[in-house]
């Protein structure tokens, strides 16, 4: 039985941007709907299933944030969010929503590909993982890697696939020291076209999820120059 190709949800109100987009990922073997403003994603999402959301994040009706954030209320779905706007805050507040990466525009059609195609294995080996029964706890965290469940005081704590992904790295070699760039390998399969600040604004809201005082973290340590590190209890 064939398998079936990734279904990508492509959300742009310009509509030579959506067909150019479109056009690029159908030749890569995938099926693509598009949706020309907020609402119409948000019900695209509500009635069908996809892979992956590549969602503008200037939209008419409702704008990108508002539907990265109803979207991460109920699904894990990958979204790779579109800005024409370069100041940070808007990077930092997609991804604090939830979004897995971002694209500034204008961007050539080789990073968009890499993009997605980066995405979407990350997201298909999660779920086809072997099992490794692996566990760890420290105090009142628990990290259950085979699930991917994370608790804090037996209380459980939602984490995006990207949080998931730099904690369990961290944690698994307590005291490591881990570059920004080796984090950008490790979890998003290389370091290219992407600002590591990004790991930075991952790393503050795990701390937000996860530390008792967050600006004095214990769990997830940043070394001066050099990167992070999860506690070493040793």
């Amino acid at each position: 039985m064939a398998q079936q190709a990734p279904r990508i949800l492509l959300v742009d109100d310009e509509h030579s941007v959506q067909k150019l987009l479109a056009s690029v990922l159908r030749k890569d073997g995938y099926e693509v709907v598009c949706a020309p403003d907020g609402r119409a994603a948000l019900d695209s999402v509500a009635g069908e299933t996809f892979d992956l959301l590549v969602l503008d994040l200037m939209l008419p009706k409702v704008d990108g944030f508002e539907v990265c954030r109803q979207v991460r209320a109920t699904s894990s779905v990958p979204i790779i969010m579109l800005t024409a706007r370069v100041e940070e805050i808007d990077k930092v507040l997609g991804l604090e929503l939830g979004a897995d990466d971002y694209i500034t525009k204008p961007f050539s059609m080789r990073e968009f590909r890499s993009r997605v195609k980066a995405v979407l294995r990350r997201s298909q080996l999660a779920r086809t993982e072997e099992p490794t029964e692996e566990e760890l706890e420290d105090g009142e965290l628990r990290i259950d890697f085979d699930k991917r469940r994370v608790t804090v005081d037996d209380e459980p704590v939602p984490l995006t696939y990207v949080e998931f992904e730099i904690l369990a790295a961290l944690a698994r070699h307590p005291g490591r020291v881990y570059s920004r760039s080796t984090l950008l390998e490790r979890v998003w399969g290389d370091s290219a076209y992407r600002d590591p600040r990004t790991v930075d604004v991952h790393i503050r809201h795990l701390r937000e999820k996860l530390e008792r005082d967050p600006k004095e973290p214990e769990l997830v340590q940043t070394v001066r120059g050099v990167g992070y590190r999860f506690r070493d209890r040793r």
